[in-house]
């Protein structure tokens, strides 16, 4: 173990034996301190397992095909395996936990980088949300699909969706409530995958006749590339790690860095697989939700949907749930039950008025990929890259050696000009769409 992971460690105990803390930044209506990482780990395993990843071929390998495809998996996954690695050991800064990531770059950076922070992951969780109620309403419209030739209006499957979301997160308020769901949702996970993998080879082996070409300009090409790393940022990272590890058991940065073990093995293996099987399917016709190629039976189509929406709702949860935790906070009785009284009511006004607004922006604008290359772009890469770089500088920079600086401000000026990059591209392609769709678009 080397000099600074001794020195969380000794923190941590402190913090274990009752050592005085600055609790200012630790007042919330959520739980912390409960979780184990095996139940951490679980919930990251299956909400990166989400109905996400069936955008994905079409994202990530149509616009870089095989070799860059794959290469970009790797060096991307890793480098986001390694950045969420290093945020974590920053739960602890100067003998002070903190809970939240606006928080801890407030106290390092000052009160511009805490609004800073906040507006980036916020923008990044909101989008996120969206982009989940797209996703289960397209779900719902392709089982309609599949028994009827002229189906409802996306819209309507974009309200259900809502509803749906709603009355789980007003159910379920915390990410520790979670616990007793996460078993049904790793259930419903695999059998979705599982089914999706089955067709997926039946239909590639048929499919005598797809190509692999990448289509567009040559500038076009170099914009959807910039746009299918966003997509694979998405894909591995959620820009919400000290709230998800605030809900830990000590000692809290091992058991992150536990949690993170497993989703970066158990939980990739599945997800990648999904992403490189789609395109090797289908080629270059892969769809923007694979289920819309799928050859059937119908009754795995309609399976495979089926599961897709029952498990959004739950993993879709873990995404909104620092949003909610700011609200929560702010307009309950956090010394009271979230279930009682005044809070209740409370609890319900804050839920329905926050899945209304995204229920509807949602249904306005159903272009589901460009949420994903946005996300991924402006608000997540300097939530995943460069803030924690920055922190090491701040932190230890004093005491590094020439080649770790050297190595964080590499990172710091490399996710500075990716995140200019990749924020082109995506306001390339919704501009793009926007000339293609109308609003309320039934897509």
């Amino acid at each position: 173990m080397d000099v600074e992971g001794r020195a969380t460690q000794k923190i941590e105990e402190g913090e274990e034996k009752g050592s005085q803390n600055d609790d200012s930044g630790l007042a919330t209506a959520h739980t912390i301190d409960r979780d184990s990482w095996k139940q951490v780990g679980s919930m990251l395993v299956t909400s990166f397992n989400c109905g996400w990843i069936l955008s994905f071929s079409n994202l990530i390998m149509w616009p870089l095909g095989w070799t860059w495809g794959i290469i970009c998996l790797l060096v991307v996954g890793l480098y986001t395996a390694y950045a969420n690695w290093l945020l974590a050991a920053f739960h602890f800064v100067d003998n002070r936990r903190f809970i939240r990531y606006r928080d801890l770059m407030g106290y390092v950076y000052g009160n511009s980088m805490y609004h800073i922070t906040w507006v980036f992951q916020f923008l990044t969780l909101l989008l996120g949300n969206m982009g989940f109620i797209l996703l289960g309403g397209k779900a719902l419209k392709e089982i309609n699909s599949e028994f009827s030739d002229s189906p409802l209006r996306l819209q309507y499957y974009i309200v259900i969706t809502g509803v749906a979301y709603f009355f789980y997160s007003f159910s379920i308020p915390t990410i520790s409530a979670m616990k007793n769901w996460l078993g049904v949702s790793a259930m419903l996970t695999f059998t979705y995958i599982i089914f999706l993998l089955f067709v997926l080879v039946k239909d590639g082996k048929s499919n005598s006749n797809r190509d692999f070409d990448i289509s567009g300009s040559e500038v076009s090409k170099v914009f959807n590339s910039f746009g299918a790393i966003s997509a694979i940022i998405v894909s591995n990272t959620s820009g919400l790690l000290p709230e998800i590890q605030s809900t830990l058991r000590k000692p809290a940065v091992k058991n992150m860095k536990k949690a993170l073990c497993l989703q970066y093995t158990v939980g990739v293996l599945f997800y990648y697989g999904v992403i490189v099987m789609g395109y090797w399917a289908y080629g270059s016709a892969v769809s923007a939700y694979l289920p819309e190629n799928l050859s059937g039976p119908k009754w795995i189509n309609v399976l495979i949907n089926a599961i897709v929406f029952l498990q959004s709702i739950v993993s879709q949860h873990m995404f909104v749930v620092p949003i909610l935790e700011a609200l929560d906070t702010k307009f309950l009785e956090i010394d009271k039950a979230m279930h009682s009284g005044e809070n209740l009511k409370r609890l319900f006004l804050l839920r329905a008025s926050f899945f209304t607004g995204n229920t509807f922006v949602a249904a306005a604008f159903p272009f589901m990929g460009d949420f994903v290359n946005f996300l991924g772009s402006f608000s997540l890469v300097p939530l995943t890259f460069m803030f924690p770089s920055m922190l090491f500088i701040k932190v230890k920079g004093r005491t590094a050696s020439i080649e770790k600086k050297a190595w964080h401000w590499f990172n710091i000026i490399f996710s500075f000009v990716l995140t200019i990059a990749t924020t082109i591209s995506a306001v390339r392609l919704i501009v793009d769409n926007i000339q293609k769709y109308h609003f309320f678009a039934d897509a």
